[in-house]
Parts: C-alpha cells; structure tokens; sequence
C-alpha cells in the first residue's frame, strides 16, 4: 500500500477533479533540489541520519516553509495532502507524509511513527554502517514543530503530556504501517466533519475507514447509527447487525439491539 498515493485518492474524496498525476508529482518537485546535494561527495541517503535529517529541516521548513497549522489545527484541509501541499500547512500525520514522501525519493528510509498524540517520524540507517556513519540509533523528527530532531529529554516531554509519568514503550517508537497511517488521516478527518455538523463527510470518512478494516466493529456502529438518522435504514440494519456479531458483549449492546428492533418495525410492511 502506498500511503502517498493513499492520501492522494482521500483528498480525491474532497476535490473531485483533483489530478492524481499532478499531485503526486509535487513530491518528485520538492525533493529535486536535495537531489544533488553531496556530503563527503557522496549523495544524501549515504550521510548518517542526522545530517539527513538537518537537510530535510532545512529545506522542508525553511527553505519551503511548512509548518503546523497551529492556529487552526481542525481545518480539514490540514488533513487533505493537496491542500498540506498548496498551503503548506497541516497537522503531525501529513506533514509527517510530506517529509517521507520527499525523503523516499531522496534514498533515506524515514517512516511515520504513531507516537502518543503526536505524529512523528524516525530516521534509520539503511542497514549498512558507512564511513563516518555515527551509530545505528534512530533519529527523531517533529515535522509539525519546524522539523525539530528530538532528543531523549524532548522526546520525553512529548510523551509525558499524554502519557504521564508512564515510561515510552519500545512500540510507540516504531514505524507505522501504511495502512494505520491511511486510517488515522481518515480518524482525524471523521471527528472534524462530526465536530462541524458535516454528516455527509463524516459517513465517506467512515465508508473509507471500513475499506480499511472491514471488520472493525465501532465504525460499523457509528455509521449504522449516523444511517439511522439519515433514514438508510438498509444499510443501517445491516451494520448494526454485524456490530452485535462482532462485539455481542459490548456496553450498549442493548442499546443497539433496541434500535435495531425500533429499525425493523419501521422497515415492516404494512398489511
């Protein structure tokens, strides 16, 4: 699964005629002028991980200018990669995207990393120690904050903010996988569109989220319900229904059998 191509169809989603091509090539236009840099006469993917990532900052951040939208973090158009693009703003997830699209094409290996409540990204070797390389240890980045490497102690601020006093586990530090990245943008885009009212939205958000995890009960339980009040009562009985076969036990169960018997007496014919 390609997650730049992936957040490409979502904004499709939003902007119809978005030109999938033209979008794309964006990432080949921002990585060009990192192409001919040489460090030690060698090309960037050959320098240790912090030299690339002091490249990326620079270029990215300063040079280009992408920052986190901070003054209007819900703006769904921080979760749209076309507009992150345009705009040059977003939020951790897509400019993470950003950066590691940009990177990919540069030869270095960055990847996302679902940290708690913030999205990261971790810069590793390639798997061979080269002359000069420094150690084997990942670097992280904060594309959201100015593209800042994160060391320990900052690193343990971040976490602390959500996690307490908990210690960082060895699983918040590892990359994300397609998919989960691809499913969180669309998590973050179905609680903005609920937030603003836009019940329209927030049902495609939904629908792609089960394209994602088809058997993944609470979606399937928020879009029967959100079905329900549309008045989809098909479609809403059938996702109720397989809600209660994936999660029998769950603590409104009752509730859903409830509506779900309210649903098949309206949908009764009448004699």
């Amino acid at each position: 699964m390609d997650v730049g191509l992936g957040t490409v169809l979502l904004a499709k989603d939003a902007y119809p005629d978005l030109d999938i091509d033209r979008t794309l090539a964006r990432f080949d236009e921002l990585a060009q002028p990192l192409q001919d840099v040489r460090v030690d006469g060698h090309r960037l993917a050959r320098a240790s991980v912090t030299l690339q990532a002091e490249h990326l900052r620079e270029h990215l951040h300063v040079a280009c200018g992408f920052n986190g939208n901070e003054s209007d973090y819900y703006d769904p158009r921080n979760s749209l990669i076309s507009d992150v693009l345009e705009r040059k703003l977003g939020i951790p997830i897509t400019l993470s995207v950003v950066y590691c699209e940009v990177a990919k094409r540069l030869g270095i290996r960055a990847r996302g990393v679902s940290f708690p409540g913030h999205f990261l990204v971790r810069l590793d070797a390639d798997g061979e120690a080269h002359e000069g390389q420094e150690t084997a240890t990942p670097v992280l980045v904060d594309p959201f904050f100015g593209c800042r490497l994160l060391g320990p102690k900052e690193l343990a601020e971040l976490h602390a903010k959500v996690m307490g006093e908990a210690p960082i586990a060895p699983e918040s530090l590892a990359p994300a996988s397609p998919r989960a990245i691809l499913h969180r943008i669309l998590v973050n885009l179905r609680a903005v569109h609920l937030a603003r009212g836009d019940i329209a939205r927030a049902m495609l958000s939904i629908d792609r989220i089960l394209c994602l995890t088809p058997n993944a009960a609470e979606p399937l339980r928020e879009r029967g319900l959100l079905s329900a009040r549309l008045g989809a009562r098909e479609q809403a009985l059938a996702d109720l229904e397989r809600f209660l076969e994936l999660a029998p036990q769950a603590e409104d169960a009752a509730q859903i059998r409830e509506r779900l018997a309210e649903l098949k007496k309206a949908s009764a014919p009448l004699n």
